[in-house]
């Protein structure tokens, strides 16, 4: 992997950086040239492409109008446009739309609105979140209190809230070692049990990712497991906030994940897609009993919330979405690119192949049959990353699936513009990148 030491003034996140020269579909190009085919959308982001020309023409536009409006005294057409388009790309009764700069923003702001929701309606004592070990909902520390991505919190433990965390629903690893054809959704119900051993006084909302993504690798719920939760948090007055900000905006085939399983949460937070990752934009979308809920503003904001410019990319992202049917193309297409990835089920390495949409995820380990995962000093998964960097491809690694420390896994996750060649090399890419980290072990 070619990597270049970044100026010594930029404090980032890595400590080498590849430069990036520019993009158009599928593709990206690096500063010497070389192409690569954006395997997994940056981190599962892109879902319109690179370089589309009527997202650049947005920008320019409302640059020209006004290019900052402060949310608490103004709001501009492109704000509301936004807003309007994503009312009606929403399902259900959640229409109330409130924006923010991106996820973590999007997932706290979501928390705050489910606690102010209780105080409306006189229930003080609520504002504790329940989630799930082995998710991911931000990097801010009450993003992170929610999280239960191991790794991420392990630095941080100290600042952050003390929030429940509840079982995954991970049926290739499940936590109460059932199968799917003899379990009772031990994981859902699992809810009710910290709900009742929390104190439901005491309880806000529960959050969850309709399909896991960077903590697992692209692990859908059952079926049936979003019903019960959806039951249970009915039956004790706490909101369900579905996290979408990975699978929104027609990445699993459908506008939003969670309309799979026909369940309608409180809020969805979301970014990510809602932008195409050309600019920061998230949104916080309320159902319409917590939008009435409200007698009072909701206080709560950022500067740059309803960012005039943001707004005008979000509707622009929208535009194409429709105009293109790529919710649709991800659904018929996604079941070409699971079809494809299942062969590589034939890979020592790869123990499970899963996805909905143009969403999938493989996890590796060092024995099928027992499904025991590498140590976690091999990083087999940077081994597959390099491998794929190399042969062309990027996709997006994770590790810690299994326990925080051992679980390897990557997400493929192209633009929902991808034709079925393009698809077909990146299985192919894949493959023999699999095949030459296997023998890096050897």
């Amino acid at each position: 992997m070619r990597e270049e030491l970044c100026s010594a003034h930029l404090f980032s996140r890595s400590n080498k950086l590849m430069p990036l020269a520019r993009g158009e579909g599928v593709y990206v190009w690096d500063d010497e040239g070389r192409r690569y085919i954006d395997g997994s959308s940056g981190p599962v982001c892109v879902v319109i492409g690179h370089g589309v020309r009527e997202v650049a023409e947005a920008v320019a536009r409302q640059m020209s109008k006004i290019s900052f409006a402060h949310s608490s005294h103004f709001t501009t057409d492109s704000v509301i446009e936004c807003a309007d388009k994503l009312a009606k790309f929403s399902p259900y009764s959640l229409k109330h739309v409130f924006f923010a700069s991106g996820g973590s923003e999007a997932t706290e702001t979501a928390a705050k609105m489910a606690r102010q929701y209780h105080l409306e309606r006189g229930e003080n004592r609520r504002y504790k979140i329940i989630s799930r070990w082995q998710s991911y909902h931000g990097n801010t520390l009450g993003a992170l209190s929610m999280s239960g991505n191991i790794p991420r919190r392990r630095n941080y433990v100290p600042m952050l809230l003390d929030f429940p965390h509840i079982p995954p629903a991970y049926c290739y690893r499940c936590w109460f070692k059932k199968d799917r054809e003899s379990c009772d959704l031990e994981c859902a119900w699992a809810l009710e049990k910290e709900i009742k051993s929390t104190g439901a006084e005491y309880v806000s909302a529960f959050i969850a990712e309709p399909i896991v993504g960077a903590t697992l690798g692209t692990v859908p719920a059952p079926e049936g497991y979003f019903q019960i939760i959806r039951e249970i948090c009915d039956k004790y007055g706490v909101l369900f906030i579905a996290d979408e900000v990975m699978t929104g905006f027609g990445r699993t085939g459908k506008n939003f994940a969670i309309e799979h399983w026909g369940v309608e949460p409180d809020i969805i937070a979301t970014a990510k897609g809602i932008s195409s990752g050309y600019i920061p934009l998230g949104a916080v979308i309320a159902s319409e009993k917590v939008f009435t809920a409200f007698k009072n503003p909701f206080v709560h904001g950022h500067t740059y919330g309803s960012h005039p410019v943001a707004c005008a990319v979000g509707a622009a992202v929208l535009d194409y979405i429709e105009k293109n049917h790529l919710v649709q193309r991800s659904e018929e297409l996604g079941k070409y690119f699971l079809d494809k990835l299942q062969s590589l089920k034939d890979s020592e390495s790869v123990g499970d192949v899963r996805g909905v949409g143009l969403f999938s995820g493989l996890e590796f380990v060092k024995d099928k049959s027992s499904k025991e995962p590498f140590d976690a000093e091999v990083r087999f998964n940077q081994k597959v990353l390099e491998r794929c960097f190399n042969n062309g491809l990027l996709v997006y690694p994770g590790f810690g699936s299994v326990d925080g420390v051992k679980g390897d896994h990557i997400q493929v996750a192209p633009p929902l513009v991808v034709s079925k060649s393009q698809i077909d090399e990146i299985v192919q890419i894949l493959g023999k990148s699999v095949i030459e980290a296997e023998a890096e072990l050897k």
